[in-house]
């Protein structure tokens, strides 16, 4: 299975199976001679282990010659002497699995983020990041304080049925108390088989009393698009959030009946979208180009590895005017994607600059149901060029990967002859900057005030009074909101106030600062009553995200989505130059 998404490796969890380096069990021994013994043992399966290895790289036709034999031979066996000594005398006891892990972690580390060792107990996580699929009551989980908070359940899901909320604290899990658990813990306890049911105590704003709600688990599928609908009566909207397993069959889906709601034009956005299947990925360019064209090609140290993979299906439209969004978090897969676009001049592409992932990875198998995800390849869009941005092989004197410079990037070109450039993710043909947050407004999400002003609003409330597209937060509603915040924290320190602190610190050890203090005194002075009036200032902002907020308790991940589209400056971009064909054919042209 070929995968190509940026997300790191699943959360790590110690293993507790006592698998040792050479796949026996090797406890701590009292003696030398009970060492030998287990080493003898071990030893033979090293050499068993290295004879495949070899013999594997042999049969791809990696290059096994004498020396390299010898080096991998020494090495394994060096490593396995040091495992014996240690194992054997160091003062305390061993956890062998830990132990090794860390070796492996760190070896694996030293060639690129994506290449990783998946033990048994990280195939359940591993699986729900490639597939979207699980056993359990559909739910995300964040953690507040000592106790892990609901943090957004999915519509039509169990929790969701159930009547369990955002902003519900969990107690307990069948019986069990989670305070002081981490979310990982805790999701751990609220998965299971599907038609297995869990019962989970729950705390709710403007509850007197814990609240038992039994839930039947059932196989999740989170859908990799997230939303679409039409944006006006020619408009559509796709929002495309991963390349999970089925990614493809939903966009076409999506795309047929959009254009039965009258599309004419599309907007597809992929910002955040960390990637996924390759295979996901070669589908759903294909929707929007001729059968048959070149998607993306591989190329790899073994020859199995370089393919090039075209357009398999008829494709969806090859001629409705396209615009794909991107941002500094789109990687690999959702590059593929709009890169390709881009590449046949078959859209506009606007936003940031993509992330800059060209590698693929692919999952093999190791024993005792192991995995390892390794890089096999690097991937070339349509127009030649790949766009890796960082280079995990020649690295700086500091052994950090060093990012290709602006000035070494390499020009290709497109369909119609624009120019394009390698190394450094996809380009927007129309950038946009990204809309910065207020010192404020991050602090009121950070510390969760407007979460937990949505959850009080919740209680409080049965309704909202107007749909998604037309609710806004009210001057009345924004006064209650900062009554609310009177007996809150939403303190912070701006850079301008660290500096001001470096200043006086060095005014001190300088001896400076007793002639300047009544200037820093008032400096700070100002700066405090320009930081009070901030909640008026950025009244917006705070609107903004208080809306998004609100309407997602009663509408969901899609009301919030939808509440969104208002001021979402990129999506307001887009659907300007989709309206305006002169100036979206004149960004087409070299």
């Amino acid at each position: 299975m070929s995968h190509i998404s940026s997300n790191k490796n699943p959360h790590q969890s110690e293993s507790k199976d006592n698998a040792g380096a050479f796949n026996a069990p090797i406890n701590p021994v009292g003696s030398p001679k009970q060492a030998q013994t287990i080493w003898g043992s071990a030893r033979r399966k090293l050499h068993r282990g290295i004879w495949v290895l070899l013999t594997g790289s042999v049969l791809v036709g990696a290059t096994a010659a004498g020396d390299q034999y010898f080096e991998l031979s020494k090495n394994m066996e060096i490593f396995a002497t040091l495992y014996r000594e240690v194992n054997t005398y160091y003062v305390d006891d061993i956890d062998p699995a830990k132990f090794i892990r860390t070796g492996i972690d760190a070896m694996l580390k030293s060639l690129d983020p994506y290449t990783n060792y998946i033990p048994e107990s990280e195939i359940e996580s591993f699986r729900l990041m490639t597939t979207g699929q699980y056993g359990g009551i559909g739910a995300l989980i964040s953690k507040q304080d000592d106790y892990v908070v609901i943090a957004d359940p999915y519509e039509g899901m169990p929790a969701q049925r159930a009547d369990i909320r955002a902003g519900d604290i969990l107690l307990e899990v069948d019986g069990q108390s989670v305070k002081g658990r981490n979310t990982d813990d805790v999701s751990k306890l609220l998965k299971g088989q599907a038609k297995s049911e869990v019962t989970v105590l729950i705390r709710r704003e403007g509850e007197s009393k814990p609240l038992e709600k039994k839930v039947m688990r059932e196989e999740i599928k989170i859908s990799s698009v997230s939303y679409s609908g039409m944006l006006d009566k020619n408009t559509g909207y796709i929002n495309l959030s991963g390349f999970r397993t089925g990614a493809g069959e939903e966009v076409k889906q999506a795309l047929q009946d959009l254009k039965k709601e009258g599309m004419t034009q599309l907007v597809f956005d992929m910002r955040g979208n960390p990637g996924g299947s390759l295979d996901e990925a070669v589908r759903i360019s294909g929707m929007f180009i001729s059968r048959g064209s070149l998607v993306v090609r591989t190329k790899g140290k073994v020859k199995e590895w370089e393919k090039d993979y075209n357009s398999y299906y008829n494709p969806e439209d090859t001629t409705m005017p396209i615009v794909v969004l991107i941002d500094g978090s789109s990687a690999s897969a959702s590059e593929i994607v709009s890169g390709t676009i881009q590449d046949y001049d078959r859209g506009v592409v606007v936003g940031q600059k993509s992330f800059g992932k060209g590698l693929v990875q692919t999952v093999k198998s190791l024993n005792y149901n192991t995995q390892v995800k390794v890089t096999t390849a690097k991937y070339y869009i349509p127009s030649g060029r790949c766009i890796q941005a960082v280079d995990y092989v020649g690295k700086d004197s500091l052994n950090r990967p060093v990012k290709t410079p602006e000035s070494s990037r390499v020009a290709f070109k497109t369909r119609n002859g624009r120019v394009v450039y390698d190394a450094g993710g996809v380009s927007p043909d129309l950038a946009v900057e990204p809309a910065q947050l207020s010192n404020i407004t991050a602090v009121l999400i950070g510390k969760r005030h407007i979460f937990d002003f949505a959850t009080r609003y919740r209680s409080q409330h049965t309704q909202l009074p107007a749909s998604p597209d037309e609710f806004e937060v009210s001057d009345a509603l924004f006064a209650e909101f900062l009554t609310y915040l009177r007996d809150k924290d939403y303190t912070y320190t701006t850079e301008s106030e660290k500096a001001l602190e470096e200043f006086k610190e060095k005014a001190v050890k300088e001896q400076y600062f007793d002639q300047v203090q009544s200037h820093y005194d008032a400096l700070m002075a100002e700066k405090k009553k320009s930081k009070e009036q901030d909640l008026e200032r950025h009244k917006a902002e705070i609107k903004y995200f208080l809306a998004q907020e609100l309407v997602s308790r009663y509408h969901f991940q899609k009301g919030r989505l939808r509440s969104a589209f208002r001021m979402d400056e990129e999506l307001v971009e887009a659907r300007k130059l989709l309206n305006d064909k002169e100036r979206f054919q004149k960004l087409l042209q070299p």
